[in-house]
């Protein structure tokens, strides 16, 4: 079990990029939803307080006309996007769709318009309504990342198909 110099092979395996980023944002996307599962469940009254403090924290944010869009709470479609992305990620982590490109561009059709909506929820938080909600900004940081990673992602496979 051991391999170059007696080291053994585990120490050796270097992780797939293409893997280890859609892990990363499977995981990370799960923990997103669940933390909108969360404040949809407060907002419809099925958990307790909201931990944010401050006058214009997450209650402010979460009960403005902002924390609705088109009659459907933002938190619900948040965990609902977010668990696609999870299933999506999980899907495209595979070994055998690791240089696929339909993985990437499945994963970039759900991020890059959930991007979109976040700088819409951005804006509305920090320009019209002047507060903070800090789970809203946990998923604005995990959804930017994934953009880029989604970006870099796209690049590697692009290169692959050159070649």
């Amino acid at each position: 079990m051991s391999s170059i110099h007696g080291a053994p092979g585990f120490l050796l395996h270097r992780p797939r990029p293409a893997v280890t980023i859609r892990k990363f944002i499977a995981v990370v996307a799960l923990i997103n939803a669940l933390v909108a599962t969360y404040l949809h469940l407060w907002k419809i009254g099925l958990a307790g307080s909201l931990s944010c403090g401050g006058a214009h924290g997450c209650e402010y944010i979460q009960g403005s006309r902002y924390g609705w869009f088109m009659g459907v709470d933002v938190a619900l479609i948040g965990a609902v996007g977010y668990a696609v992305i999870v299933l999506v990620a999980i899907i495209a982590a595979l070994p055998q769709f690791e240089d696929e490109k339909w993985p990437v561009r499945a994963l970039q059709l759900l991020i890059l318009p959930a991007f979109a909506f976040t700088l819409r929820l951005k804006y509305a938080e920090f320009i019209i309504l002047q507060g903070f909600c800090r789970w809203c900004a946990i998923s604005a940081v995990s959804i930017t990342a994934f953009t880029v990673l989604i970006f870099m992602e796209w690049k590697r496979v692009q290169r692959l198909s050159a070649a």
